[in-house]
């Protein structure tokens, strides 16, 4: 390992991300700075070059060389009491098939989980919204009184609100409503639960009702993959990482110290 002013690539993203530093994947003066603070503040030689020792030093769990732990070696045991049984059984395998293959990546994806889904419980988007508030999560879009029209009216809202995106049809087709959010990140839309069908093996966009059922977990893994979001959690415990993480999954950081309490909580449980 050997990372210093010029290098680029993946490697470069999570020194990035474990600095707090836009994780661009190019080393440029900002990252070259942050570098040397970290070094000097870890007792070594503040040379803006990242070697393996520095790397050990940054990524303890990972190793020298980023080093993976098997999915059958995480401590889920540690998680009773705090994660559904149901949740913690789907772990190993869900795991082994998204490549989460560190404590880090665990505790982010579960910490998002934990939080979009009010701790495992929800796996049904919830579209009931009142009149005013329809005006507030789907600003533009229910104008004019159609609020007072369509308020506490689920399908109706969905149907309008996700019509013509996300591989949706127009309001008539009811797509909106169809391919609503489900599972623990809330997959939406009929793209998407067409490419996660072609993914998973099974025609979820056929019966878009299992991925509720049956794949609440993998959907939330899968919408991870699809982000690039894995690369992110591998720059680390702290906070920005955390808040990096979070954007990918809400823009607007909503939830941002609750996201933050779980994944303290399952960090500390399973490194």
């Amino acid at each position: 390992m050997l990372l210093q002013q010029g290098s680029t690539g993946n490697e470069v993203k999570r020194l990035q991300a474990r600095l707090g530093v836009n994780n661009t994947g190019n080393f440029g003066p900002i990252t070259d700075k942050k570098v040397k603070e970290w070094q000097s503040q870890n007792g070594l030689s503040a040379n803006g070059i990242v070697d393996d020792m520095m790397w050990a030093k940054l990524f303890p769990l990972h190793g020298l060389n980023g080093g993976n732990v098997r999915a059958s070696d995480f401590r889920y045991e540690k998680l009773r009491g705090l994660i559904p049984d149901g949740v913690i059984n789907q772990l190993p395998d869900t795991a082994a098939r998204f490549n989460i293959n560190n404590v880090y990546r665990l505790a982010h994806f579960l910490a998002q989980c934990g939080h979009e889904s009010g701790r495992f419980k929800v796996v049904d988007e919830n579209l009931n919204y009142s009149a005013d508030r329809l005006k507030v999560v789907f600003p533009g879009i229910f104008e004019g009184g159609l609020a007072e029209i369509y308020a506490r009216k689920p399908e109706k809202i969905a149907s309008r609100a996700y019509a013509n995106k996300i591989g949706n049809g127009d309001e008539a087709s009811g797509d909106g409503y169809r391919f609503r959010g489900r599972g623990y990140i809330q997959l939406t839309g009929r793209g998407n639960y067409k490419k996660f069908a072609g993914y998973i093996g099974e025609d979820t966009e056929l019966n878009p009702d299992v991925v509720a059922s049956k794949y609440p977990l993998a959907s939330a893994a899968f919408f991870f993959s699809s982000r690039n979001i894995w690369d992110i959690c591998d720059g680390g415990d702290s906070q920005a990482v955390i808040v990096q993480v979070t954007k990918k999954v809400n823009a607007k950081l909503l939830g941002l110290q609750d996201r933050i309490n779980h994944f303290n909580q399952y960090y500390n449980l399973l490194k």
